[in-house]
């Protein structure tokens, strides 16, 4: 939200201050105030990684090539990038296109997402201060966490972004003991593992596509097991976590257009909000809106009503989600059965229930690969949960020892039901039940 030359603000320019497109400070400042009185806590992105070319750190840097600021980014000879090797890359790959033209320099600075993005080089303590001073800043306006943009890439190489975030949290929690840090660590399960040791939270990229996998191929039955290896990994580490599950962002192909079906795109809604974790939604899932890329077609405008639409933003013409696609939210909120409905229904659930809402998880084997049976556990009440994510209705055999839960707390279809010693779960439907 800061002030930014590009329509997406990941290049930013002034730290302290809020893009005009979305306000004033003297807005921002009331926007929290009107949240925590909601009893609503507010995650601010924070891109730390790299600024823009416009950025005056950048632009002091390059007019100044003997002046502090030049260390805030990272130079190369350009006779030597055929020959340099960047801690973290492949080795045997051309990493010249990493290296951009600064003007009237003839050093290369370093840009690992592109040349308007000069990466800011964090072995310069004079960057890590003033870094921590832009997260204090924030924090003392009353925000109260941050979503972490590209923590990989802070430092090429993985230990030194460990110990980069252990560092960086032990700063943010002395200024907000209850501070949230949300890290976007898109890797393998096994490398965001020992993020957790300076992240409070990671989102969880592996199960993100997990989920849609299990909606689209139909089969499901190792999803709880692998859910379950992952938390027992994040567990060793960091006993305190919580697992930040979704299922698209603002740089994945929306979950409408990955899935063929209304009905395939209600299949990982309610495993997200039935599998362990605190779920981010991304805007517009919720309403099944489309997107693919080019990253601005994932990000296009939210459809709030039919045209005319005073609010519905006009920074590009939409492809994929046009009020010939997607139906917008006020129609949905009024619409019984609609995806928005769904969504409000299973966060209802949810935030209800303990079980769900920060239980524990016991994958139970079933003999179905399309079912997802598992047990969320609570001091307060255990829930079984059965998914049947297959176009076929499956009749699935209770174990003894899960036959105390008969109680219906929720079914996605009238036809899901317990039926004697077994589950009845017709295609792409949910059943929940208790003792």
């Amino acid at each position: 939200i800061h002030p930014s030359p590009s329509y997406h603000k990941y290049d930013v320019t002034d730290y302290r201050a809020i893009h005009p497109d979305y306000g004033t400070m003297a807005d921002f400042e009331r926007f929290l105030a009107e949240a925590h009185e909601r009893g609503i806590r507010v995650v601010m992105d924070f891109v730390i990684n790299h600024t823009a070319r416009a950025h005056p750190w950048f632009q002091r840097a390059v007019e100044n090539p003997s002046g502090p600021y030049h260390d805030f980014y990272v130079w190369a000879d350009p006779d030597t990038l055929s020959s340099l090797t960047v801690e973290g890359t492949n080795p045997d790959s051309d990493n010249r296109e990493l290296w951009h033209e600064a003007e009237g320099l003839e050093e290369r600075y370093y840009g690992f997402f592109w040349g308007g993005m000069p990466d800011l080089n964090f072995d310069n303590a004079a960057v890590r201060d003033s870094i921590v001073d832009i997260g204090r800043f924030w924090l003392e306006k009353g925000v109260d966490g941050f979503r972490l943009d590209a923590a990989r890439h802070i430092y090429r190489t993985p230990k030194k972004n460990h110990r980069f975030w252990e560092q960086f949290r032990a700063e943010m929690e002395a200024i907000k003991p209850d501070v949230l840090l949300v890290g976007e660590v898109w890797d393998e399960p096994d490398a965001v593992t020992p993020y957790l040791s300076g992240l409070h939270s990671v989102f969880n990229f592996d199960m993100a596509q997990a989920m849609l996998d299990a909606a689209g191929t139909g089969r499901a039955d190792s999803l709880a097991h692998r859910h379950a290896r992952i938390r027992s990994a994040y567990q060793e580490v960091a006993p305190n976590f919580v697992d930040a599950t979704f299922l698209a962002n603002h740089d994945q192909n929306r979950v409408r257009s990955v899935l063929d079906s209304d009905a395939e795109a209600r299949v990982p809604a309610h495993l997200l909000f039935t599998l362990p974790g605190h779920p981010f939604v991304y805007y517009g899932e919720e309403i099944g809106m489309r997107g693919k890329k080019p990253d601005p077609h994932i990000r296009e405008p939210y459809l709030w009503t039919r045209p005319p639409d005073s609010v519905r933003a006009d920074w590009i013409e939409p492809e994929y989600s046009t009020d010939s696609t997607v139906t917008p939210q006020q129609i949905q909120r009024q619409r019984e059965g609609s995806l928005w409905q769904l969504y409000r229904r299973l966060i209802k659930i949810r935030t209800q229930q303990p079980a769900l809402h920060d239980g524990g998880l016991r994958p139970v084997s079933s003999p179905d690969t399309s079912v997802a049976l598992f047990v969320r556990t609570h001091a307060e009440g255990d829930l079984l949960v059965a998914h049947n994510v297959g176009e076929n209705e499956v009749r699935t055999e209770l174990p003894d020892a899960l036959r105390a839960f008969e109680q219906r707390l929720y079914r996605s279809t009238p036809h899901a039901q317990r039926q004697s010693e077994a589950l009845v779960l017709p295609a792409r439907s949910t059943l929940i039940l208790r003792r």
